[in-house]
């Protein structure tokens, strides 16, 4: 796969037109690294300018800011901002909401300020631009999809509509939750939440989320977000569906649609 270094285009004089921050999970958890390589399949297929960091990518420091631990959070983030601004970063698309919610609301206060697009936001506007051209949804036509809202894009920064956009274009049925949008049900992992053992109840969140999902009948739970994926993956294997049901990220859905995966 094409996927250039930000010092290799710099060693070039050349610039991207946006740096893809992968993230932790994007570059190590092997069911999300599926989803960097089906995002990287569609910016090479449309032939868009990119870099990633490789190894001088490190973690944004959210799950440390999360844990408490603040002091850890200003290392992280210090010391990736002192990379980015050296690089002369402007513009930034990552496919987890957490990077972006980071990058995008807590970096600045740091001295980190850029342009920061959820890859759900940056899909809808390749797709309104005609960059990415979907013929009529093929695989996905009038197939129900249900798509879960992640709290760090939804409620933390009112991101609802470009990821029923992305859906929308592939001419799938979506169907909703009855908890979702500004209602949505988090799928139990924010909040650093992913980390800890579960504390006393009747029953884990994700699977009340599963539950959720698959009352509505849809073979494909589409999310944005490596937290929700994991969890929600988990409570459809709790509830016996995973041979039936599909946990997907929209660029997942998009790179099938374009016959890239």
């Amino acid at each position: 796969m094409n996927v250039p270094t930000l010092a290799e285009l710099t060693a070039k004089g050349e610039t991207p037109e946006v740096l893809f921050w992968v993230g932790c999970a994007g570059s190590y958890d092997d069911r999300y690294k599926r989803v960097t390589k089906a995002f990287v399949k569609i910016l090479n297929a449309i032939n868009l300018k990119f870099a990633v960091l490789g190894t001088e990518e490190t973690c944004t420091g959210d799950p440390a800011r999360r844990a408490g631990n603040e002091f850890l959070f200003q290392m992280q983030a210090m010391n990736n901002i002192q990379v980015l601004n050296g690089y002369g970063v402007k513009k930034i698309v990552t496919a987890c909401p957490h990077c972006f919610n980071t990058l995008k609301n807590e970096y600045p206060e740091l001295g980190g300020t850029y342009e920061v697009i959820h890859h759900a936001t940056f899909l809808q506007q390749l797709i309104n631009e005609g960059r990415i051209k979907l013929s009529g949804g093929g695989t996905f036509k009038g197939k129900k999809i249900t798509y879960h809202d992640s709290c760090y894009l939804g409620r933390a920064n009112n991101i609802y509509e470009a990821p029923r956009e992305v859906l929308q274009a592939l001419d799938a049925d979506l169907v909703e939750m009855k908890r979702c949008r500004t209602t949505g049900l988090c799928c139990g992992a924010g909040g650093a939440q992913m980390f800890k053992d579960a504390e006393k109840g009747n029953k884990e969140i994700n699977i009340e989320r599963a539950e959720e999902a698959l009352q509505t009948g849809a073979h494909t739970i589409a999310v944005a977000c490596p937290f929700c994926m994991t969890m929600l993956t988990d409570g459809v294997k709790a509830k016996e569906k995973e041979a039936e049901v599909r946990v997907k990220d929209l660029a997942e859905l998009i790179a099938e649609a374009q016959g890239l995966s």
